[in-house]
Parts: structure tokens; C-alpha cells; sequence
């Protein structure tokens, strides 16, 4: 009863007036920026932090929420018509959805991937509410030393599930906690790392490195690519599923929203990770796996389903451990933090409203997105057809005057600038600036929790392994680092991410 209880609740916070247009203003938004390729969704939620400040909480979690899971779905517009995915969990649903719009069933493709993606988001939602408040309740009774060996272990794995080699991807995370702990010490009020610099004393604004990174480092990379961009299919037509074409994805459907749920929760992983394996995964389960990547709609189907469930499942431990799993949560954490709310499971208990009117606006904004693709699907393939050129100054723009208005200071602008220039050099290098993002959020909070744990014990930092939960996430991220290291599994591991590419 106290479920129903907690979902009313929710419903009736999700649609007030204003939370439904800010959750329209997301979902449209995130679709739009899922049409044209090259932006995504971290870069947009970076872009927008800015002007959260000035909403109230649950309106601005709603609507960067629904940015997230509608790039999801403007996604595989692009993948379907021009063969260029908007969203990096696009690239599987390219190989088979253009095949089928190359054969005149563009239509059939993208209804598809809507129905399975508004399936996936429904039951995700309905996972999220029954399973984040046992979980929340669980790390309730965590305390500083569990919480430091659970960042730990989600350092770990976001380095097994990064693109290219581990060196980089551990260099990456070294260099993102470094930078988390520039600033004031806060116990001893040392300066670490400011160079003398007075704007560096309260440490760098998160959304100065999100915004060089994400943002303009995207940019650069994005105008080498302009001339890949051809719009080949200008009309689509046939929306609607034959009963054998229903009959075909219903089981994709379904195991795709499984498996994008359980991957999503992992650290690393979310709604890439999620697509790429559901699409293997159905290649080896089918009767007609021959057919794949000639224009099969299971094809289409499950790494749809999957990608849209592992968005919304990677909100879990976000929500109720306060543990990013990939960079968009990460950044939500981060927003959360702007409007001064500490990420965790007290969350819950302490802003009901928040957390499951932000739940229940899931499966609002997935219902809105149905309306948004199919009816206005005219609309989106025209704007797949804007020059990136003439998008990249005004996006520039935005982010110098959202980065001005952190502190009214150019030296931020000139930052940001700076980590932008770094960002293209990471994407240059094949370093993915992820395990960074995910370092220098979780590292203050490390360092935090380890002091508290090592006060607690007296500077024993025995405490860290005498602990049950806390001995056993450390055991974890050892055999998962040890695991990845042998010559096998690190070669299996290359050769995953070399098919992606």
C-alpha cells in the first residue's frame, strides 16, 4: 500500500502544469537533439545546467531527465534515415533500420523503435519504483567506509566498460580525481592545487568541465565529420505494424528491456552498453540470424528497447546511492548538487516528492515521446538536414554565457574554453573523457568518506576490510581489475569495443 501511496504522490507532483510542459520542454528537446547527430545528451544537459539554478528542484531533475531518455529515441531517426546515429546507443539500430528504410520501409523502422522503446521505458519505470526504495533502504545502513569501497568498485568498472585501452582509461580517472581535489581543503583550509590562483580556491565548477568537455570538445570533433552527413531518405510513409511484424519483435522487445534494465545499472554501462549486447544477443538467438544487418526488424527492436531501458535503469543507483553510472548521471548528481541536494538514499525518505515525482514523470515523458516521433515525424527528418555548421556557433554562444553566469567572470569562459580544447585532444588520443567526468565527481566525495571512515577507526584503515559490505565491494573491484588484466579477457574486451567502432 505504501507503493501506491508513494506513486500517487508522484503522479500528482509529475502532472502539475508546470512540471508537465518542463517535462515536454525535456522529452522535446532530447529528441531533437538525438536527430542531429553530434551533440547527445551530456553535452546538452552540460549546456543547460546554467539555467536550472533558478527552478525549483523536481522541475529541473524532470526536464534533464527527459533530455536523457528522448536523445534515446531521437537517436535512431538519424540511424534509420541517414545511416549517422545521433546517439552513440544508435549505432546498432543503423545496421539494420537503414537497410529497411534503403528498402522502402523507413516507416515500419521507425515505429519500431518507438514502440519498443516506450515498452522498455514503461517497465523500466515500473522497476525503478519497485526496487530503489529496498535499495535505498539498504544503503541507509551504509556507512563511511561501505560508501568509499562502492565508489571504489564504480571506478573499477567504469574502467573495464571504456572505450580503448585501460592505461587510458585508469590515466583518465586519475587525472578526474586530481582535479576534483583542487581547492580549499576543508579540514586543514590548505589550498591544493590553486596555483595562487584566487579563482581556483573553492575548486573547479563542475559545470565548467562538463561544458569544455562535453560541449565544445564535441564541437571540434563534430565539424571534421559535417561532410558524413547525407540525407537519403526525404519521405517516410507506412507507420503502422502488420500482426506479423508485431509477432516478430514482441520477444526482442522483451528481452532487449531485460537486459538493457539489468546492464544499465552497472557502472560504465547504461544505454550503449545495453544496445550493442541486446543486438548480439538476438543475432544468436534467432532462427533467421543471416538476416542481420540486411534489414531485419529484430534488428531494430531489441537494441531499441534495450538502449531506452538501460537510460532509465541507470537512474537507480543514482537515485538511491548517489552513484553515477555513466556521465548523464553524473551530471544529474551534479544538478542535484547545484540546487543543494545531497545525492543518496536519504533522497527518499527526505524528499518524497522529488523522488517519485521524478519517477512518475518517466512514464509520462515516454508517452509524450510516441506523440512527438510518429505524428511529427516530417518535422524531425527536415531538421536532420540543417547545415552543423550554422548549429555550432549559436551552441558556443550558449555555453559561454551559461559558463558567464556561474561567477560574472571571464576567467570561467577562458576555463571552459581551455577543458574544451582538452576534450577534442582526449577524443584525438581515443581517451574517453567519461572515467574522468566520473573521477572528479566521485573523488571529493572518496576522500570525504575515507577521512570519516579513518576518524571513526582512529586511522586504522583496517576498517575498510574488517567490515562485511565494505570488505566485499573491495574484494569485487579487486578480482573485476585482476580479471581484465589477463591476456585473454583484456584481448576479448579490445576486440568488443573494436566491433562497435
Amino acid at each position: 500500500m505504501e507503493l501506491f501511496g508513494n506513486l500517487l504522490l508522484g503522479i500528482e507532483t509529475a502532472c502539475s502544469i508546470v512540471n508537465l510542459l518542463y517535462c515536454l520542454a525535456g522529452v522535446a528537446l532530447g529528441t531533437a537533439i538525438g536527430v542531429l547527430p553530434g551533440l547527445g545528451p551530456a553535452a546538452t544537459i552540460a549546456m543547460l545546467l546554467p539555467l536550472t539554478f533558478g527552478l525549483p528542484p523536481v522541475s529541473a531533475l524532470i526536464m534533464l531527465a527527459g533530455i536523457f531518455y528522448g536523445a534515446q529515441y531521437g537517436g535512431s531517426t538519424t540511424a534509420i534515415l541517414v545511416n549517422l546515429p545521433g546517439e552513440s546507443s544508435s549505432v546498432v539500430t543503423a545496421l539494420d533500420g537503414y537497410e529497411m528504410a534503403r528498402r522502402g520501409h523507413a516507416g515500419k523502422a521507425l515505429a519500431t523503435a518507438a514502440i519498443a522503446s516506450f515498452f522498455a521505458g514503461t517497465v523500466t519505470t515500473v522497476l525503478i519504483a519497485l526496487f530503489s526504495p529496498p535499495l535505498a533502504e539498504v544503503a541507509l545502513k551504509f556507512g563511511p567506509a561501505e560508501y568509499f569501497s562502492l565508489m571504489v568498485l564504480g571506478l573499477v568498472a567504469s574502467v573495464v566498460l571504456a572505450h580503448g585501452s585501460l592505461l587510458n582509461a585508469l590515466g583518465m580517472i586519475v587525472f578526474g580525481l586530481l582535479l576534483g581535489i583542487v581547492g580549499t581543503d576543508v579540514n586543514s583550509g590548505t589550498a591544493r592545487f590553486s596555483f595562487e590562483l584566487p579563482e581556483l580556491m573553492d575548486g573547479i565548477n563542475f559545470v565548467i568541465v562538463a561544458m569544455g568537455v562535453f560541449g565544445l570538445g564535441e564541437i571540434m570533433s563534430n565539424l571534421e565529420k559535417e561532410s558524413e552527413r547525407n540525407l537519403s531518405i526525404s519521405k517516410v510513409t507506412g507507420l503502422m505494424l502488420s500482426r506479423e511484424d508485431c509477432k516478430a519483435i514482441a520477444a526482442p522487445v522483451c528481452r532487449g528491456t531485460l537486459l538493457g534494465a539489468i546492464l544499465g545499472i552497472l557502472p560504465g554501462g547504461g544505454a550503449m552498453l545495453s544496445s550493442f549486447s541486446a543486438y548480439a544477443m538476438e543475432k544468436k538467438l534467432s532462427r533467421n540470424a543471416a538476416n542481420f544487418g540486411k534489414g531485419a526488424i529484430e534488428g531494430v527492436a531489441a537494441p531499441e528497447a534495450a538502449n531506452n531501458a538501460g537510460a532509465q535503469a541507470s537512474f537507480i543507483p543514482m537515485l538511491t546511492l548517489g552513484i553515477p553510472s555513466n556521465p548523464v548521471m553524473a551530471l544529474m548528481i551534479g544538478a542535484m548538487i547545484i540546487q543543494g541536494i545531497q545525492p543518496g538514499p536519504s533522497v527518499m525518505t527526505e524528499q518524497p516528492e522529488l523522488f517519485w515525482g521524478l519517477v512518475a514523470s518517466m512514464w509520462i515523458g515516454n508517452l509524450m515521446l510516441v506523440v512527438l516521433n510518429l505524428p511529427l515525424i516530417g518535422f524531425w527528418v527536415r531538421m536532420v538536414s540543417v547545415p552543423y555548421h550554422l548549429l555550432f556557433p549559436a551552441i558556443i554562444v550558449f555555453c559561454a554565457i551559461g559558463v558567464f553566469s556561474l561567477a560574472n567572470t571571464t576567467f570561467d569562459v577562458y576555463f571552459m574554453a581551455g577543458f574544451g580544447c582538452l576534450g577534442y585532444l582526449f577524443r584525438k588520443l581515443e581517451c574517453e573523457p567519461a572515467p574522468m567526468l566520473l573521477g572528479f565527481i566521485l573523488g571529493p566525495m572518496m576522500e570525504e568518506f575515507l577521512r570519516r571512515a579513518l576518524l571513526l577507526s582512529k586511522g586504522s584503515p583496517a576498517v575498510l576490510v574488517t567490515r562485511p559490505i565494505s570488505a566485499t565491494m573491495l574484494v569485487f573491484a579487486v578480482l573485476i581489475m585482476t580479471s581484465i588484466l589477463l591476456p585473454a579477457l583484456r584481448k576479448k574486451r579490445e576486440e568488443v569495443f573494436v566491433e562497435e567502432d
